[in-house]
């Protein structure tokens, strides 16, 4: 009886150093562990170069960095962007996804436990070979109540491994619904912001034709006292009609841009109407110097206005490396990477053999009076250890698989820090070519209004002819467009200067306490 208990002593204590035994294997993974690769950063923007920083200094873009340009109705919109925008719900239900997937992958380190129950009444066949046996087929039943639990003990790390991947995947769709967001945002404050250079580009017009209807006045005056020509009379008119023809279709320009908001807040374009703007509007003054040309004016525009608005604050240009935690795109690559190492680690784990522990208790037998007695009782308990011995190379390709497909990874990661740093000097580049370019334009546009008005005056006093002013008037109405088609150039450049910094998004502190560890 002693020998008997010290026998299941002695059976316990064997199961116990097994189960410890492969816990502790458990603690080994298969695979490399992640460690983000380098990326070819540089030390700093060529482009910033001279670079005005911000005052008071500020190393972040903030979150809402549209309202710089102090626009309520563009704030509005934003509002309703991240409400009714379709791509940015599309990528939401991507990352609900990722999510789920998780849940399931994490769940595959846990054991599995089950019931299951059955209801059985066969016959056996009376016959057996060729001849008849003696005792005729039976009819049976059968019942059976079971608790079924396994769980496939992680020795090499394959779930771990595989549980790694797809949080790594989760965080990639985070930011993936980050740039999302922020590409939304920045084409939002791009197709507004040129919306309201078109409006005071009709506003010019709108002063232009006004003009122009006070010069074809004065030539008839003349013509009707016998002291120009009829020639003088149809330039003026034609010059007019031009200017009509023009402003008309800048109405095409801004109906688009008015569909294309639309299309971004998640409403038919014939349900969006923005009215037309007769405030100041932003100007895109980030690092420009002083005298420069802005758009807008708090009074109404006329040909003879400066063309002047708020100035922006500068915005902060930090070290090229800044931009591996400020741009979500490039943290999404990254992720991917991590996603990428993982599987690497999920085919080297498919040499090892798979060790499983599986238990079942329950009940079973033929009469259902009889199911839940105790001669009725099963159980069962044991592991299974399964592997592949032979597969013909599928196991080495699936390895090599892995290794390129992280391969192709890290170069599509490191190709988009390069793309992002190009963006980053382009931009730069733009806005500080483009204020040289509004300062001398602002100079040749005030020197096209002194002209213009010169030669009418001299029209005036009979000393030169009309085609004389409409040589300088045309010259005047050339300049004055060309000064704020410049000023939205800068506005976009200013928002994609924005973006390209990775607005007011960075990667959350604590992943990058955990960056690298596996």
């Amino acid at each position: 009886m002693r020998s008997a208990s010290r026998q299941r002593r002695g059976h316990r204590a064997a199961t116990l150093i097994a189960l410890a035994s492969a816990l502790a294997l458990a603690g080994c993974a298969a695979g490399p562990d992640y460690r983000r690769p380098d990326a070819p950063t540089g030390t700093a923007f060529r482009e910033a170069a001279g670079w005005q920083s911000a005052r008071p200094a500020d190393d972040a873009i903030r979150a809402d960095w549209w309202r710089a340009y102090a626009d309520p109705e563009l704030d509005a919109l934003m509002a309703r962007l991240d409400i009714g925008n379709q791509n940015l719900a599309a990528a939401d239900a991507a990352l609900r996804q990722s999510r789920a997937l998780s849940t399931q992958a994490r769940a595959a380190l846990w054991p599995a436990i089950g019931v299951s129950s059955s209801a059985q009444r066969s016959r056996s066949s009376s016959v057996t070979g060729s001849s008849q046996n003696s005792n005729s087929g039976g009819v049976r039943s059968s019942y059976s109540v079971a608790l079924d639990a396994s769980w496939e003990v992680d020795l090499w790390g394959r779930l771990r491994r595989a549980y790694e991947g797809v949080q790594a995947n989760v965080q990639a769709s985070a930011a993936d619904l980050e740039n999302a967001r922020l590409s939304a945002r920045a084409q939002l404050a791009t197709d507004f912001l040129q919306l309201r250079v078109v409006d005071a580009q009709k506003r010019l017009y709108a002063d232009t034709v006004a003009a122009y209807e006070r010069s074809l006045t004065i030539v008839r005056n003349q013509y009707a006292a016998g002291t120009v020509a009829r020639a003088d009379v149809v330039q003026a008119e034609t010059q007019l009609q031009s200017a009509r023809a023009q402003a008309i279709d800048l109405d095409v320009t801004r109906s688009q841009l008015e569909h294309s908001l639309a299309v971004l807040i998640g409403v038919p374009p014939s349900e969006l109407r923005i009215a037309p703007y007769a405030g100041a509007v932003a100007t895109a003054d980030a690092g420009a110097p002083a005298g420069s040309a802005q758009l807008g004016s708090d009074a109404a525009p006329s040909p003879e206005a400066t063309l002047a608005g708020p100035q922006l604050p500068p915005l902060p240009v930090a070290f090229p490396a800044s931009l591996l935690e400020r741009r979500p795109d490039i943290a999404a690559e990254e992720r991917r990477m991590a996603t990428a190492n993982a599987q690497i680690g999920v085919s080297e784990a498919a040499w090892f053999p798979a060790l499983t522990l599986s238990a079942s208790s329950g009940f079973s037998a033929g009469l259902l009076g009889d199911l839940f007695t105790a001669p009725a009782r099963t159980w069962a308990l044991g592991p299974a250890l399964a592997g592949t011995l032979i597969d013909g190379g599928t196991r080495r390709g699936a390895i090599e698989q892995s290794r390129a497909a992280y391969d192709q990874q890290v170069a599509t990661y490191r190709q988009t820090v390069l793309g992002g740093l190009q963006e980053v000097e382009d931009n730069l580049a733009a806005l500080r070519v483009l204020a040289d370019e509004a300062r001398v334009q602002s100079e040749a546009t005030a020197s096209a209004r002194l002209a213009a008005q010169l030669v009418l005056n001299q029209y005036k006093a009979g000393t030169v002819g009309y085609l004389s002013v409409l040589t300088a008037q045309t010259t005047a109405l050339v300049n004055e467009r060309a000064s704020l088609t410049l000023e939205g150039r800068r506005l976009a450049a200013h928002v994609a200067l924005v973006k390209a910094l990775g607005g007011g998004w960075e990667v959350p502190r604590e992943r990058l306490a955990s960056a690298g560890k596996p």
